[in-house]
């Protein structure tokens, strides 16, 4: 009896000491406690997510990824994974599970080993959620205290929940729904028992239980968590056997990219930090909605590389990147190595002076990315016609003729060497070459490429970003060529000096000479001569046709009569600043040096009847829960009447961000934006009558293509053809392509005839009309069957006039001397022409010999 008052006061005493350290630890750890709030309002960080007008996704933002689910939208299966491994008596303890803890204490001091844990779900909740990995006693108590709480608050469904939501499962996926796309590519409802058990298995150690990583160590785990079901009754024995033996299927998927545009992602993560700084961008779970439209998009994109590769094939082929063994040299060893050392067009540190085996080839391929939509590839063998060659994965290709014979020789940027006759005149095997995939899944010879491009669309009438290419490969390149890229625009710039020469008595039919320019320059001591290219000059011109044909000089006579501070006044209504505007008379051939958006935002003055938007590429933001949280303003044209700010050049600013739609401001007159839009029309279709010997045509008569009467533009070319442009548009879209070389000053070059090619190539000096056109053809070609045909309304104030072509005059004729005019009333020309009366223009007989110039 005594020591069992003995052993009862000891029970007594551990009882009592034990609840004052239960007490005790509570209210030391109390204050770190997570109240209900923290509990219920956990952050899963989720990733930004950037999508097309449309709904398709362009990229994701964020270190963690995660695709939170409602408890509904979890399967059943994947629920019963994780119980049966984890904690099978979740549904009947109330955070701690005692006889989890004696269970685990049973073995510790009976086996001599750890053999399963203690912790319930709740228990791993709370310390993923709220507390480190760290292991200490103070928290394991912490967690402890913390899923009491939890369970207290919060329902089985609700813990599970947020359990699923919060884990993490490796490679940066944090949460199921998150596990499933990233080793998947799918989503959860869709995965096998096998797959979900590889899932499920993944808490307990995510980077030793990686299926990517640790494919044996994953299948173990999977089979461990499928024998746990079955031991609690989750599935049954066929289920069970049909599940282990399947094999692990796991591979890295990224985020489901459908709209290629990683120029306009970046874009879009610079302007989302810039407002709500770097770790609120990342993890609030923003969709950001683009007003990219995933169909113009691509068709940019497409336009970009073909119109760069086009280039690229009509200057020549720079050769293969290196030989990994060299034909010749398979001889004599000893003869082999003397001879090859020599040779300076082997680059490769693995160049073999013996043929390379299959496997040689396929392990070294494997070491090369691709580059873009270029795959690498080795030449084994050679027809007169065809090359055989073994591409990634030991996959075995033929390239035909037709995809080989354009490669000529590349000399210099302004000369190609004779077109070859046999594939054996372009390379030999053993080269390391690149492929660019045809339409058919054939294979084109193919290069990469050095000179750049870039693309912008926009819609005219509100400033909707419609597609956005900075470059050929973001990858290698991530220099966005159309918000930071400030390029000389040549004759882009002509419309704009056209537009203030009709602000300042000029009209469409204002006869200007078309004679060469000699004017001394006093501060550099010599003669300062623009030209027309090419140089020719047909005295007296009409305004419309000299803008139209690009004709310099009849520019620089416009911008000497109006006045330079006069002419950069009035293009500074276009959003252009003054500080790159030039003040000199270089301005009216296109010095000034600026980016293809500004470019495209000014031009769209002229597509939408005088008004100034704003480019824009966010529409919306919207948090997690699908509220839109941020609108941004349009000024859109023509949106309130009457029409307010009139040729006032600044914008209404950004606090006004309540309001979705606001005014655009008016720049210019809509008879102003008419009478320039109408002639930049003829620089597509020209004008006169070619039968009767008086037809002419544009600079960009190439996109008569289209087949659209309501298409206008301008070309654009800068001196020695560094830099090359075309825009162009109608009242729905306008768009600006541009293509030059990344490195300053850098020419485009000239080619020769290519004999191998059709007669529809490319040759003779680079331009505007040759590089940078096809780009714009090839985008609308896509996009205008969409747009039904706008014509331009004739504003209120314009008249038209029959009037004779040669002088501008008034014609009481109907033939082909003659054409239908318009003109602003009030301007139009009073007296009829007498071909007596002399034409009273500025003579100026010196002429020139240099090299074309701006145009």
């Amino acid at each position: 009896m005594i020591w069992l008052k003995r052993l009862f006061k000891l029970f007594l005493f551990g009882m009592i000491s034990g609840l004052i350290l239960i007490v005790g630890f509570y209210f030391y750890i109390k204050d770190e406690l997570p109240t209900e709030e923290v509990i219920r309002d956990v952050r899963f960080q989720i990733p930004m997510k950037v999508y097309t007008a449309d709904g398709e996704l362009i990229s994701q933002f964020g270190e963690k990824r995660r695709i939170p689910l409602h408890y509904k939208e979890l399967p059943q299966t994947l629920i019963d994974a994780l119980l049966a491994t984890e904690d099978s008596r979740f549904y009947h303890h109330y955070g701690i599970d005692p006889i989890g803890v004696l269970r685990a204490a049973f073995d510790t001091i009976i086996l001599g080993k750890r053999t399963r844990g203690a912790s319930t779900i709740t228990m791993q909740f709370a310390r993923n959620a709220f507390l480190t990995l760290d292991r200490t006693v103070i928290r394991k108590v912490k967690e402890i205290y913390i899923a009491i709480h939890i369970e207290q608050l919060l329902s089985k469904e609700e813990i599970l929940s947020l359990y699923f939501n919060k884990t993490f499962f490796g490679n940066r996926a944090y949460g199921a729904g998150a596990a499933a796309q990233v080793y998947y590519g799918k989503d959860l409802d869709q995965l096998t028992l096998a797959q979900i058990a590889t899932i499920a298995g993944l808490p307990k150690a995510p980077s030793n239980y990686n299926p990517l990583r640790y494919p044996e160590r994953a299948k173990q785990r999977r089979n461990i968590v499928l024998s746990r079901m079955l031991t609690v009754g989750a599935i049954d024995k066929a289920t069970y056997e049909d599940a282990i033996a399947q094999p692990i299927t796991a591979k890295h998927h990224g985020a489901k990219i459908t709209a290629y545009a990683p120029y306009v992602a970046e874009d879009v993560r610079k302007k989302m930090v810039e407002k709500y700084g770097l770790e609120q961008a990342y993890t609030e779970g923003f969709n950001v909605y683009t007003t990219i439209d995933s169909k113009a998009q691509k068709a940019a994109q497409q336009a970009v590389k073909d119109n760069i590769h086009a280039y690229d094939e009509r200057h020549g082929y720079r050769g293969p990147t290196s030989y990994l063994w060299h034909e010749s040299e398979l001889t004599d060893a000893s003869d082999t190595l003397e001879s090859v050392e020599g040779q300076e067009d082997i680059t490769n540190d693995h160049a073999q002076f013996e043929s390379w085996t299959f496997e040689q080839i396929n392990e070294y391929l494997e070491n090369i990315k691709d580059y873009d939509d270029l795959v690498p590839a080795v030449v084994t063998n050679l027809t007169e016609k065809t090359a055989y060659v073994q591409l990634r994965s030991g996959i075995i290709d033929v390239i035909d003729w037709e995809n080989m014979k354009w490669a000529r020789p590349y000399i210099s940027d302004t000369a190609q060497g004779p077109a070859p006759t046999k594939v054996a005149d372009i390379i030999q095997p053993g080269a390391l070459i690149w492929l660019r995939p045809n339409n058919d899944n054939s294979y084109r010879l193919s290069q990469i490429p050095d000179v750049s491009g870039a693309f912008v669309a926009l819609d005219p009438t509100n400033g909707d970003i419609k597609a956005s290419v900075g470059g050929y490969y973001f990858a290698n390149n991530q220099f966005d060529r159309i918000t930071q890229a400030k390029r000389q625009i040549g004759s882009n710039i002509k419309p704009f000096v056209y537009s203030a020469a009709l602000e300042n008595g000029y009209t469409l039919a204002s006869l200007i000479n078309d004679a060469p320019i000699n004017k001394w320059d006093n501060k550099l001591g010599t003669a300062w001569r623009p030209k027309n290219s090419p140089p020719t000059y047909g005295g007296p011109t009409r305004v419309r046709r000299g803008l139209a044909e690009s004709k310099n000089v009849m520019s620089v006579r416009l911008l000497r009569s109006v006045g330079i501070n006069k002419t950069i006044e009035h293009m500074t209504r276009f959003g252009f600043a003054k500080s790159d505007l030039p003040k000199n008379e270089s301005l009216s051939l296109g010095s000034a040096a600026l980016t293809p958006i500004s470019v495209v935002t000014g031009m769209s003055v002229f597509a939408n009847g005088g008004y100034l938007v704003r480019n824009q590429l966010i529409d919306r933001v919207e948090n997690i829960g699908g509220k839109v949280i941020f609108k941004n303003p349009k000024l859109v044209a023509g949106y309130q009447t009457p029409e307010v700010n009139a040729y006032d050049d600044t914008v209404e600013s950004d606090n006004q961000e309540s309001n979705e739609l606001m005014p655009a401001p008016r720049v210019i007159s809509a008879a102003n934006s008419f009478l320039i839009t109408d002639a930049m029309n003829a620089t597509i279709w020209g004008g006169g009558n070619w039968s009767k010997g008086t037809g002419w045509s544009g600079t960009a008569w190439r996109a008569q293509s289209l087949k659209r009467r309501d298409i206008s533009g301008k070309t654009g070319t800068t001196n020695d053809a560094v830099d090359t442009w075309f825009t162009g548009f109608n009242s729905k879209i306008i768009a600006t392509s541009w293509l030059g070389f990344d490195a300053p000053g850098r020419p485009l070059g000239s080619v020769n005839y290519n004999t191998n090619l059709d007669n529809k190539q490319t040759f003779g000096g680079e331009s505007g009309a040759k590089s940078a056109l096809p780009a714009w053809v090839s985008f609308m070609h896509e996009i205008l069957p969409s747009i039904p045909v706008t014509y331009r309304e004739i504003p209120e104030g314009i008249i038209s006039v029959r009037i004779d072509i040669d002088t501008g005059l008034l014609s009481r004729k109907t033939d082909h001397t003659t054409r239908w005019e318009y003109f602003i009333k009030g301007t139009e020309p009073t007296k009829y022409t007498d071909s007596n009366l002399p034409i009273r223009l500025d003579d100026n007989k010196d002429q020139i010999k240099e090299d074309d110039e701006l145009f």
